[in-house]
């Protein structure tokens, strides 16, 4: 799995100070994505001692996005997982264009996640007419709780 380019950004998960990883090689293709520069398979390797220096590099985060990965989610559970193993309290989350049951094998080492693919007649998470879901997931002994999150993007900042 390949990266384009890292950013700190304070939207993509609520209330959280985010390293937002953009993943390349996205098999969806959205038809009015804004992120189409990910489409190709470009970029660096992303493996454990580069995901590890990212982190390092960013001093005051408290989560890590995988900003796509659909095309090998068995690389984005790995590397989820190799937050938790190393950076306890690092929350970590996915932004997929998957359903969540397509998704289900990464939820266990995700603390959110984004599902559903960007269909433009209904607009991105901040539009009340979304399809796509954005969930908190807590996790018990009887398995995971998902907790709808959309509506925080919905917010508005000025009435």
């Amino acid at each position: 799995m390949r990266f384009v380019d890292t950013k700190v950004v304070f939207r993509e998960v609520p209330d959280r100070i985010t390293l937002a990883v953009n993943i390349s090689n996205c098999p969806i293709g959205c038809p009015g994505c804004h992120s189409k520069y990910l489409w190709e398979d470009v970029g660096e390797i992303l493996d454990r001692k580069k995901l590890l220096c990212l982190i390092d590099a960013n001093p005051g985060i408290n989560c890590v996005s995988f900003m796509g990965g659909d095309a090998e989610p068995e690389t984005v559970r790995n590397l989820a997982k190799i937050i938790k193993e190393t950076r306890p309290g690092l929350e970590t989350c996915w932004y997929s264009g998957r359903s969540l049951e397509k998704a289900e094998g990464v939820i266990p080492f995700l603390d959110f996640i984004k599902i559903g693919p960007f269909i433009e007649e209904y607009g991105p998470l901040d539009a009340a007419t979304t399809n796509q879901r954005f969930y908190q997931i807590g996790h018990t002994e009887k398995g995971p709780v998902f907790s709808d999150w959309t509506p925080k993007f919905q917010k508005k900042l000025f009435e």
